[in-house]
């Protein structure tokens, strides 16, 4: 039985593999990723690192990880980053490896209200190792495994391509709203030469309201106060191709810990597919010194089932820091009232 979810399971890894796309569940603690208008937001100097587990129970390992640095250019108004995304699927020994730049450009609209547009160009490399697989032409009408497929792969297959995502993040003191597109030239990923199959554009809005429950007491972060208590809704809306997806989430932080809970799936009535995820949760340590580490947990919903596929695992970890002049601390004019992971 378990063979028969390790099958469908796979199915589901070739077309994460097709998307080429991580998933995470803190994204907010990959910023970069999630919208490159996020370069720099913090008005500070970020680095962090995100790691994912996905699916251990099948028997397969999907690992998938992210790191970045970010920095804001106060005299420009304008954040720059660096990031590293890399996945790697054992059952193809499929990985890959994408190192991009990201720039943002922060335009203030009043008193504590800020639009940012950021752009962000990747090199993306691809490699793979296809003499583990088995195709169904391989397979004899005894059940005996023949040498050869008649498929056009090589055994030890790479494929090298630009890719180029924009975003545009609206945001003041309580809330933010943000629209992202990846992959806007769909690039192709087949292995194939002379063969076309393109990565289709993904799209995403993102956005959340952020409610103090200090009284009024509390400072930001950043400034390396105490006493912070506050509330964060938020929502991550994605769609690329065919496939959709929502997830809708909470985090109260009462310094220095940090409490979240996210549905992801979109609900569906009548005769539509059901298409309910993961259950997330969330527990966060949030210090003064700009130290932020996170651990998230995906309890499954979907049909391959909780006792099949183990869940997933996910850590963050980030370090915000003020590089270059003090005094620069303050000029900074926003803070970005988000999620931390």
């Amino acid at each position: 039985m378990k063979c028969i979810w390790i099958i469908i399971a796979f199915l589901f890894v070739i077309h994460a593999a097709e998307a080429q796309d991580i998933q995470f569940s803190q994204f907010y603690a990959a910023p970069i990723y999630l919208n490159p208008a996020f370069a720099g937001a913090s008005e500070m100097t970020r680095v962090g690192i995100n790691y994912r587990n996905q699916w251990p129970g099948m028997g397969q390992t999907l690992n998938s990880y992210s790191a970045y640095i970010d920095h804001y250019l106060f005299n420009l108004n304008s954040g720059i980053g660096l990031i590293v995304n890399g996945t790697q699927e054992s059952m193809a020994n499929l990985s890959t490896m994408e190192v991009g730049a990201a720039y943002s450009y922060r335009l203030q609209l009043g008193f504590n209200s800020f639009v940012r547009f950021g752009g962000q160009a990747s090199f993306v490399s691809r490699d793979a190792n296809f003499d583990n697989l088995v195709f169904g032409s391989q397979i004899d009408s005894d059940g005996t495994i023949g040498d050869f497929s008649g498929e056009s792969l090589d055994f030890d297959s790479k494929h090298r391509f630009l890719d180029y995502n924009f975003g545009i993040l609206y945001h003041n003191e309580v809330a933010w709203l943000g629209v992202s597109a990846h992959h806007i030239t769909q690039p192709s990923l087949s292995f194939v030469q002379n063969e076309f199959s393109k990565l289709p554009m993904k799209l995403s809005a993102h956005g959340g309201l952020k409610f103090d429950l200090s009284g009024g007491t509390s400072q930001n972060f950043y400034n390396n106060s105490e006493g912070v208590r506050e509330l964060v809704l938020a929502f991550n809306y994605k769609r690329q191709d065919l496939f959709n997806q929502l997830d809708l989430g909470a985090q109260i932080h009462l310094q220095p810990i940090v409490f979240g809970l996210w549905y992801r799936g979109l609900p569906t009535t009548g005769d539509a597919l059901p298409n309910s995820e993961s259950i997330i949760g969330l527990f966060g340590i949030s210090l003064n010194s700009g130290l932020d580490i996170g651990y998230s947990y995906d309890f499954t919903l979907s049909q391959l089932g909780q006792a099949n596929t183990g869940g997933a695992h996910e850590i963050s970890m980030r370090f915000s820091f003020l590089a270059g002049d003090s005094a620069q601390k303050g000029r900074r004019a926003s803070s970005m009232p988000c999620f931390k992971y």
